[in-house]
């Protein structure tokens, strides 16, 4: 076993983890109504204007960052150790 290979492992570890206590800590969407879905109509309050600023868009950007390093980090896990052997 490489160093890669265990340092990608351990990346894997950490964002495995973070990921999903990142998912389990968002928010679901509520539905608006059957009419929205209809009409294709929103409500825009004054918290969905400001949701850049909110602990669900923090958390969405982290969960989002936290995908890419955990496919980076399978993606050199698997195809890195085949090219040197």
């Amino acid at each position: 076993m490489s160093i890669i290979e265990i340092i990608g492992g351990i990346l894997l570890l950490i964002a495995s983890t973070f990921l999903i206590l990142f998912c389990l800590m968002q928010d679901q969407k509520q539905n608006q109504n059957m009419a929205s879905a209809i009409t294709g109509t929103t409500y825009d309050s004054q918290f969905s204007k400001n949701e850049g600023r909110t602990k669900e868009a923090i958390l969405k950007r982290w969960t989002f960052w936290l995908t890419v390093l955990f496919f980076v980090s399978i993606l050199v896990v698997t195809i890195i150790p085949v090219h040197f052997n």
